[in-house]
């Protein structure tokens, strides 16, 4: 469809190419990455008005129109060619929270952008105290006589309400991360109508979800810690659009692959038991299936040998839904659909998250939705999909979206790009009572039925570290009682900060800093790492409060950020992913305000990391997910000897002297000492069975055990001492063995100048040293040299 811009006044031409527009054509439009554009007229007062400075700029930060931001359209899987985008300038005031309307609105803002940030206009700190005030001015189409005239908010944060030409429209809404509409019909007038919203957002001093909105200074400044500027007030796009009075409402599509079918229920609003619904699915124009089913009954539409969406080649369907009163269609929407299951299965005898049946290593980042000029919002449509497209740059196949829910067309490029998703419900900050659980609950139960369609989402994350936790086990059932067809995970970092496990859910799901830890899976639920990682590295030039930022460990230089986060992903591959973990989340994609843990700025101007090293190492994790994933096995209660591969020194063996552990040349004329102390008996891992622990053979209860990096050969006991002493292999390139400490996966066993300590890729200590890295960490298992 032609892009058009927003016109004060409908002209007949336009309205004649709306006429001939059809909902086929809309959804092929979105779907091909066209944007649908905005039909009608919509005003607010023509003064003057300018952005406020932002405190970074993003690549899109001035290519945000000031009449017709966010033009596209904002609902990709239920679309319609008749809308009116109502974005732009509105009239604004700010009175206490407890006032009724202004008499007069002093300034102007840029909707949909929330007041606290730069691209609105406003940029100003907003606390619970104050109510935010909107107003602007319309005309309908003519050609939408005859039409119900729905007013939709994509989002607005927290407790909205509506007037138009005075009227209340419909009841207040609170919510701050779903959908909402009223039928807005009886309250228009011929001409010119007003609307008038009213928004009041306590941010963290109220009860409801919060996510990581805190009410701060809105000019950067130091701390802030993981938390961010609030963002209070309209955030996603708002539209009208005309519908009949019987109208679909929401359309639920699961896909049932063991069936080749997809499993449809069309909502509708105004429908009788004399509508029916169709279901058209195609691709590029031919129809694939059809079917016809009641309105808010589910029904199936066949699918035959289905092209299943995966993020390698996440293939969508085109759909169409008509809804029939006896032989006329009296609507029709425009949506798409991927062919996918997900669901959990043993492999290997490891439980494992399953993609249209198989194992494939989740491996992703945490994506917390914050942007320095828009705050929550981001500036374009093409500034949405470039987080997720650098996701599939870096190799990464998963996105988790931390404590926030984005705007639909972010889902649709998830879709679109093949990320798979997992999405949190936002958190509330306090423990909260009756009336707040059932505010949380209900949100939650919306912003599902918002997304029940999207292919790449695959597990809700309901709560996250304790905060504001209750009833976890019961809202764990309950939401995949709701939502069958995905995962649920009960508690993100059930490890951590106070959180209380519900102990079910289908994963198990720990918080390691930096990790990437020892989560393993039981026997109901697969093991994830819900968080890791936190390396940092400020970027001069690039950075929110400069000197003021913060991560769970600083780098001193870019190619040491290179060396940890690739020798991270290759822990998990060696070692983590054979021992059970299925997934893990890297914390981040970009600096967030005084986060400088970002593989990107904060302004998204500079990529960190070596874009082709990072996508190589999650490659080649995902590709080892694929084959077997046995762990490498020593032999056990018997002695051996370890020697060194490193080339030219390749007639060294482990050995201990004086209580710490070196390597030494070893030759069959060497003393007895010498091959006594290079012998060690191989058993169990005193920590874990399925690793290792080396007993000294000459001193019975000593083993190699670590200690501030250092390797001695010690007695004990306690927890402590045993993990300290336990080694888990996995398998190097040159066919030996590389040893990685029990309680610190990506560290491995190394000797450097004689001696043995714990090296970490990209670690900063003398013996992290790159050079000859993974030779260095790299072990044959000999026989030995005293029996």
């Amino acid at each position: 469809m032609r892009r058009v811009p927003v016109r004060r006044t409908p002209f007949p031409w336009l309205r004649r190419k709306v006429r001939r527009a059809t909902t086929a054509l809309a959804a092929l439009a979105l779907l091909s990455g066209t944007a649908l554009t905005a039909v009608g007229s919509a005003s607010a007062a023509p003064r003057a008005w300018t952005p406020k400075p932002a405190p970074m700029t993003t690549p899109w930060t001035n290519q945000v129109p000031t009449d017709n931001p966010l033009p596209e359209y904002p609902r990709p899987q239920l679309t319609r060619p008749d809308w009116a985008n109502l974005n732009g300038i509105w009239d604004f005031a700010v009175t206490p929270a407890d006032a009724g309307r202004p008499a007069t609105f002093t300034e102007q803002i840029r909707v949909p952008f929330a007041a606290e940030s730069a691209l609105s206009g406003i940029q100003r700190r907003i606390t619970q105290n104050d109510k935010l005030w909107y107003k602007r001015t319309f005309t309908v189409p003519s050609n939408w006589n005859g039409r119900r005239v729905q007013l939709n908010f994509g989002a607005s944060d927290w407790r909205t309400t509506v007037w138009v030409n005075g009227r209340q429209a419909g009841a207040t809404h609170s919510g701050g991360y779903d959908a909402f509409s009223y039928d807005v019909t009886d309250l228009l007038s011929g001409g010119t109508n007003a609307i008038v919203v009213s928004v009041w957002d306590p941010t963290e001093t109220g009860s409801q979800a919060v996510g990581k909105q805190r009410i701060r200074d809105v000019a950067p400044h130091p701390g802030g810690g993981i938390f961010y500027t609030a963002a209070s007030g309209i955030w996603q796009t708002v539209w009208l659009e005309p519908t009949a009075s019987a109208h679909i409402t929401g359309l639920d599509m699961v896909p049932d692959l063991p069936n080749s079918r997809l499993k449809v229920t069309v909502r509708g609003s105004g429908t009788t038991s004399g509508h029916q619904a169709r279901i058209t699915v195609s691709v590029g124009g031919s129809t694939v299936g059809t079917a016809t089913g009641p309105v808010g009954t589910e029904f199936t539409v066949p699918i035959p040998n289905p092209h299943l969406w995966t993020p390698e080649d996440p293939f969508l369907y085109d759909v169409k839904a008509d809804l029939l009163s006896g032989g006329t269609t009296v609507d029709s929407i425009g949506s798409y659909t991927g062919m996918r299951s997900i669901g959990t299965a043993r492999v290997d005898g490891v439980l494992r998250p399953v993609l249209n049946g198989k194992f494939v290593f989740q491996t992703g980042t945490l994506d917390q939705g914050y942007w320095p000029d828009g705050i929550y919002t981001a500036p374009t449509d093409a500034a949405l999909r470039h987080d997720l497209q650098k996701h599939k740059d870096l190799g990464f196949n998963m996105v988790r979206k931390h404590i926030k829910v984005e705007p639909q067309r972010w889902f649709y490029w998830a879709d679109r790009l093949g990320l798979l998703v997992w999405q949190d419900m936002p958190s509330m900050e306090h423990t909260p009572d009756a009336a707040a659980r059932t505010q949380w609950e209900a949100e939650y139960d919306r912003i599902i039925d918002q997304h029940r369609g999207s292919p790449s989402l695959v597990m809700w994350v309901n709560q996250n570290e304790g905060w504001g936790q209750y009833d976890q086990a019961r809202i764990a059932d309950e939401v995949k009682a709701y939502d069958p067809s995905r995962l649920v995970d009960n508690m993100s970092g059930v490890n951590c900060c106070g959180a209380v496990d519900g102990g079910n859910g289908d994963v198990v799901d720990h918080h390691v800093y930096v990790g990437p830890g020892t989560t393993v899976p039981s026997a109901t639920r697969a093991a994830v790492l819900g968080e890791f990682g936190g390396l940092g590295f400020k970027v001069a030039g690039h950075e929110w409060y400069p000197g003021g930022g913060f991560s769970y460990e600083d780098q001193p230089d870019l190619a040491h950020l290179n060396n940890r986060f690739v020798g991270l992903i290759d822990a998990i591959r060696e070692v983590r992913m054979p021992r059970g973990l299925s997934a893990s989340v890297y914390t981040e994609i970009t600096d967030v305000e005084n986060e400088a843990n970002g593989l990107l700025t904060y302004d998204r101007q500079v990529v960190k990391v070596d874009e082709a090293r990072v996508r190589a190492a999650n490659r080649a994790l995902i590709d080892a997910s694929r084959g077997p994933t046995a762990p490498v096995t020593l032999p056990t209660d018997q002695n051996k000897s370890l020697r060194v591969t490193t080339p030219g020194h390749t007639d060294r063996f482990v050995r201990h002297r004086d209580g710490a552990v070196f390597t030494e040349i070893v030759g069959s004329g060497s003393d007895a000492m010498l091959k006594n102390d290079a012998t060690w008996k191989i058993v169990p891992g005193l920590a874990n069975s399925s690793c290792y622990s080396f007993e000294s053979r000459n001193y019975p209860g000593d083993y190699l055990r670590h200690r501030e990096y250092r390797v001695h050969k010690e007695s004990g006991s306690g927890d402590l001492f045993r993990a300290d002493a336990t080694f888990c292999p996995a398998r190097a390139a040159n066919g030996g063995v590389r040893l990685s400490a029990y309680n610190f996966p990506e560290q491995y066993l190394r000797h450097y100048n004689a001696e043995l300590w714990l090296a970490t890729p990209g670690g900063t200590h003398t013996w992290d040293n790159p050079a000859l890295f993974t030779e260095d960490t790299t072990w044959t298992v000999e026989s030995p040299w005293a029996p």
